[in-house]
């Protein structure tokens, strides 16, 4: 991460927005840099405007959750800073009660709920595994969206 990016990011977004908070996460989406690119991408050109995560790893790292007025600071493949978010809803729901208007939202694929389910169950295969658990169509999922606030 290109924290001289993420700093002078927040920096511009705080000279426009005084009432701006002080804390803000900054993060990239995925799991690889070319993930991170595509998903930073559709958020820039306001195709994805939700994301869900894997309930069970905040658990497991005692990380609290994402919470309604978070920023977050959206970092591509290369660790730079390209977009501010913020948190407009969180809702944790079981795998299989995920909406087609979340699936819509994420922006990706088709943004069918069909294609959501096929490329979310693969990715939280892959981080049940590094934990050495099953992945479940009950396990907790969370549900977040967001609103872009800034861009680079």
């Amino acid at each position: 991460m290109s924290k001289d990016s993420v700093v002078q990011m927040w920096e511009s977004y705080q000279k426009i927005n005084p009432d701006a908070p002080e804390n803000y996460e900054a993060w990239a989406f995925g799991d690889s840099q070319e993930m991170a690119d595509e998903l930073a991408k559709l958020v820039i050109e306001g195709k994805k405007t939700a994301t869900a995560s894997n309930y069970t790893l905040y658990e497991l790292e005692n990380e609290p959750l994402p919470y309604v007025g978070l920023h977050n600071i959206i970092l591509d493949g290369d660790g730079e800073a390209v977009a501010i978010l913020v948190t407009t809803s969180v809702e944790v729901v079981s795998f299989a009660e995920v909406t087609k208007e979340h699936a819509y939202l994420e922006g990706e694929g088709d943004r069918t709920l069909e294609y959501w389910r096929e490329v979310h169950e693969t990715f939280f295969k892959k981080e049940f595994e590094n934990i050495n658990q099953d992945f479940t169509y009950n396990m907790p999922v969370v549900c977040e969206r967001f609103k872009l606030v800034y861009r680079k």
